[in-house]
């Protein structure tokens, strides 16, 4: 099955519901799941790169490096920006951050650590908070604070399952 690029997705926030709290049970579960995948992948293959592709370790980075801009745009949502910050889509951060050098052990914990920072900033929101908008710079949609982090969720999986397509790739071969 083939997996479609996370810049060529499309999403729908038309939702009205307040489905926050599963979101936030989501997120708060991600770096479980990234630690439950990574004891049964081969460390022998977490820093292969396919086709000058990210690594198995590079896209567990990749999710570090996004999370500050996660916990930024929250705040441009809270302050009332018209617009959130835009990010790097060229991935620079990821690219010279050398993930590889670092053992999977640390990656985890950073990410666990500051994925907590971010469950913190969000956990305790009012409902104004959470239906608060500003426009996604790059989709030009507006996003209320609960899209913003269901796409950091689909971010997350997304990433997850380039992780799960590494492994089969080279385990199944």
């Amino acid at each position: 099955m083939k997996k479609v690029k996370w810049f060529e997705r499309s999403f729908d926030f038309s939702k009205d519901q307040n489905i926050f709290p599963s979101i936030i049970e989501r997120l708060s579960g991600t770096p479980a799941r990234l630690e439950e995948k990574f004891k049964s992948i081969p460390s022998d293959i977490l820093e292969t790169k396919v086709d000058n592709i990210w690594s198995i370790k590079e896209n567990a980075g990749h999710l570090i490096d996004l999370e500050p801009l996660w916990q930024g745009r929250l705040e441009d949502v809270k302050n009332g920006e018209i617009e959130m910050r835009p990010t790097d889509l060229a991935n620079r951060k990821t690219d010279e951050a050398d993930h590889n050098a670092q053992p999977i052990e640390k990656l985890l914990s950073d990410f666990r650590v500051i994925r907590e920072r971010t469950i913190s900033l969000i956990e305790n929101l009012d409902e104004e908070t959470i239906f608060k908008s500003a426009l996604h710079p790059r989709l030009k949609t507006p996003m209320r604070t609960m899209d913003l982090f269901l796409f950091v969720a689909e971010h997350d999986d997304h990433h997850l399952a380039r992780v799960t397509e590494l492994v089969k790739l080279f385990v199944e071969g």
